[in-house]
């Protein structure tokens, strides 16, 4: 058996491989509820042979939106919808799912990427924006109102509010969104956290407002369910985050009760030298954090497409489950088709079994 097509532990959580669908914005709710879309997009990623799959960044409240576009879970509606999905979803298959709660800080009040990806006016229905300093993402966004004590405590009750409805609609796991230069990943990093109080200078300092956050999700959320974080490794400019904070910051979440630690980069400053058609580009930071911290349980994410790839990754230790994204959007049977070049079979689903590759005249020679 490859190790990529063994078994994982996550926390209370066991994984049938180590395969997992990575958060992917989809832009397509209504008031933050779920649509049509989301059905279908969450409905093939679950057929898709992965041993997890993360459902999208979905903020905690209004504010905490990267655009009006994005899914909610800060109000009965949104919980509703999203149960009805969950449970439709256990009718065919058993794959684990689970959701990333976010906030997306100074980043909020932006339109789609297909629409422009720019800060939304008034008339177009922006909003007031919040975030560890009153430093814009670029010139032409909005200016985010430096957070106080009050907007701290209101974020943290909304965090903790929407584990709880995670929990009730019925996912497996909750992911605390601390990375892509959204909320939680501005107060890490000192190239948009330039605050003077107790909330800023120091790395420790810095991490203060996001270990609160985490502290309060890791109360909130079931310990017979799974509890992850999405952090930054780089944000490859000079001046952001260092890798002994990054280190640091995981140890200090494992140490906390977090179930796995997931390894990304990027995105709290506008321009950045980010090797992103490197494959595993990102691997580095997980295998640091993983050599760091080797008890706890290390996910990789970016630009792995290929299941040899994949399975080097796990078989040398860099970390111990691999995250998909664009790789799934792709080719919606990854998994599947990951499990027949690792000489496993491919475990369709039975409905799609007369389709599967032993079928096909010629397979094998």
């Amino acid at each position: 058996m490859s190790q990529l097509f063994s078994p994982r532990s996550i926390g209370p959580l066991t994984l049938k491989n180590r395969i997992a669908i990575a958060p992917m914005c989809q832009y397509s709710a209504i008031d933050g509820v779920a649509q049509p879309w989301h059905g279908q997009h969450l409905g093939r990623l679950a057929l898709s042979g992965a041993g997890l799959v993360i459902l999208e960044a979905t903020g905690v409240e209004a504010a905490g939106r990267i655009t009006p576009d994005d899914l909610g879970l800060w109000n009965d509606a949104q919980e509703a919808v999203l149960a009805d999905l969950l449970k439709g979803l256990r009718t065919y298959s058993e794959t684990p799912v689970g959701i990333q709660l976010g906030h997306a800080g100074r980043k909020a009040s932006t339109s789609a990427p297909w629409k422009g990806g720019r800060a939304l006016t008034a008339e177009e229905g922006g909003w007031r924006t919040f975030g560890p300093s009153a430093l814009p993402f670029r010139d032409d966004w909005h200016t985010p109102t430096e957070m106080t004590e009050a907007d701290m405590d209101r974020v943290v009750a909304a965090f903790e509010d929407a584990a709880r409805r995670a929990d009730r609609a019925g996912f497996d796991l909750v992911e605390l969104h601390a990375a892509h230069g959204y909320l939680l990943s501005e107060f890490l990093s000192p190239l948009s956290n330039r605050r003077t109080d107790a909330y800023g200078g120091a790395a420790e300092t810095r991490a203060r407002f996001p270990l609160r956050v985490a502290q309060a999700l890791r109360d909130a959320w079931p310990r017979t369910k799974a509890l992850g974080v999405r952090f930054n490794g780089s944000d490859w400019v000079e001046g952001g985050v260092a890798l002994n904070e990054v280190i640091g910051f995981g140890r200090t979440l494992h140490e906390m009760g977090y179930d796995y630690l997931h390894l990304t980069s990027g995105g709290n400053v506008a321009r950045a030298d980010i090797p992103g058609s490197e494959l595993g580009y990102q691997v580095r930071f997980a295998e640091a954090v993983k050599k760091a911290v080797p008890e706890a349980t290390v996910m990789a994410v970016g630009m792995i497409i290929d299941p040899r790839q994949a399975e080097d990754i796990v078989t040398s230790g860099q970390a111990d489950i691999v995250a998909i994204a664009r790789a799934a959007l792709d080719d919606p049977n990854w998994g599947h088709h990951a499990a027949v070049a690792l000489g496993h079979d491919e475990g369709l689903p039975p409905q799609y079994e007369r389709a599967g590759k032993s079928h096909w005249p010629g397979y094998g020679r």
